[in-house]
């Protein structure tokens, strides 16, 4: 049974870094106010409200400092730098978000929960990892990384050689109960940031990190589903979805039905592979499990696109 009052909202990592210009600790408290505002707009309407962020440019900072320090200190691996920055940018829109209930005369708690994801160990993403991370290497650098310590390595539009890892589909989020638990007792909850830290159940039970990276979007569509929220609101740079996207054919839409965006989603022609196809396919993924309604529209839109007056609609 669906609860009509619980939404989750996904937010890339981005959202915090307008530009190249701004991308200090000061510049992501500045523009996380933006995106707080609408969230405290959601809350005010009384909904219960779970967040899920992007990470990806935090996680580039965290592996460029590791790299420029490695040699004085250890390097810090992949699933760590995930949890870091689920704290550091939980703290961040924690922070920015109750400032922006306090201003509303709201008494609502927000907290931060470090949040891990199981993945399938034996998930095809593993055999072909294709998401690059960390900073540019020189081809003997790349040769070297992948002989001494196991790197997959690949060349990124003939800007040089970058660490490339896999991006496993979310199988079952670990604090999924404190996750429910915080939000019944009437909390806003910041949780699953970047997809999760994602670890592998080992035969003998212990659980282990690894070298991945979970699409935020799809991490947010299976915590929809599990919580039975009605609503999933994924927020990013574009106001609409458009289709025949970078041809003169190119427009936007305000509403899809779910069987219009598997067809588009087939056809290939319509959705970028790593930007808006993953979107939409998480979408299809939380309506088909009996979600009632999707959106895709920019953080400063996000409550008017939940009336309807913004941005693409995705429903059954």
């Amino acid at each position: 049974m669906r609860n009509e009052d619980r939404v989750v909202v996904a937010i890339g990592g981005n959202s915090l870094i307008p530009d190249a210009e701004h991308q200090s600790v000061q510049d992501q408290f500045r523009a996380a106010r933006e995106t707080d505002h609408s969230l405290g707009e959601l809350v005010a309407r009384g909904l219960e409200v779970a967040v899920v962020h992007g990470n990806g440019p935090q996680v580039g900072f965290i592996l460029l400092r590791s790299e420029l320090a490695r040699h004085q200190l250890h390097e810090v691996p992949l699933d760590v730098c995930v949890a870091d920055t689920q704290g550091a940018i939980g703290y961040v829109l924690q922070q920015k978000l109750v400032e922006d209930l306090r201003v509303r005369g709201i008494d609502r708690g927000v907290v931060s929960l470090v949040t891990q994801v199981e993945v399938d160990p034996d998930d095809p993403a593993f055999a072909a990892p294709t998401k690059p991370i960390g900073s540019f290497m020189d081809a003997e650098e790349a040769a070297q990384r992948r002989r001494d310590e196991g790197w997959d390595v690949a060349e990124d539009a003939d800007r040089g050689w970058r660490r490339v890892v896999a991006s496993p589909r979310p199988r079952r989020i670990l604090e999924l109960d404190a996750i429910r638990r915080l939000l019944d007792d009437g909390f806003v909850v910041i949780a699953v940031g970047g997809g999760g830290i994602p670890v592998v159940l080992d035969p003998d039970g212990t659980l282990r990190g690894v070298a991945a990276v979970i699409d935020k979007d799809h991490a947010a569509a299976l915590l929809a589903a599990e919580l039975g929220a009605s609503r999933l609101l994924i927020s990013t740079a574009v106001e609409q979805v458009s289709l025949h996207f970078g041809t003169p054919r190119q427009r936007a839409v305000d509403h899809l039905t779910l069987a219009e965006a598997r067809a588009y989603l087939t056809d290939g022609h319509h959705f970028a592979p790593g930007s808006m196809a993953p979107k939409i396919e998480a979408v299809t993924t939380f309506l088909a499990a009996g979600g009632h309604e999707a959106v895709i529209t920019t953080p400063a839109l996000l409550p008017a696109a939940l009336d309807g007056r913004a941005g693409t609609r995705i429903t059954p």
